[in-house]
């Protein structure tokens, strides 16, 4: 399974997101994007220390800053099992060709 798969599958579903500040924002999932920016709704968010909180009504979320994710079990059941459409179908790796990079294909020959 893809994390991103993942988290499409848990669109309108309950989020909780810890940052690497330590910020928690507890929401809605609206959307995810392929960098796992996060759009919440909804949101409760509690500071680093635990002593104060703020309701947003929406709030966007840098996928570089999120620390974890907590996703309700019952997500895990309806994420399509096989669903490749994101994975690499582009063949097996490492066996040169096709490339730009080192080798004996065209160049300057020297």
């Amino acid at each position: 399974m893809l994390p991103l798969t993942l988290l499409r599958t848990a669109a309108s579903s309950p989020l909780l997101v810890e940052l690497k500040s330590g910020d928690t924002y507890n929401g809605l999932l609206v959307n995810v994007d392929p960098w796992m920016n996060l759009n919440l709704r909804e949101v409760i968010c509690t500071s680093a220390d635990g002593e104060r909180f703020w309701k947003i009504s929406e709030c966007y979320v840098r996928g570089s800053s999120i620390k974890y994710l907590r996703i309700p079990e019952e997500v895990m059941d309806r994420v399509p099992e096989g669903d490749e459409r994101y994975a690499a179908s582009s063949g097996p790796r490492g066996s040169g060709g096709g490339g730009r990079g080192r080798g004996r294909s065209g160049g300057r020959g020297r």
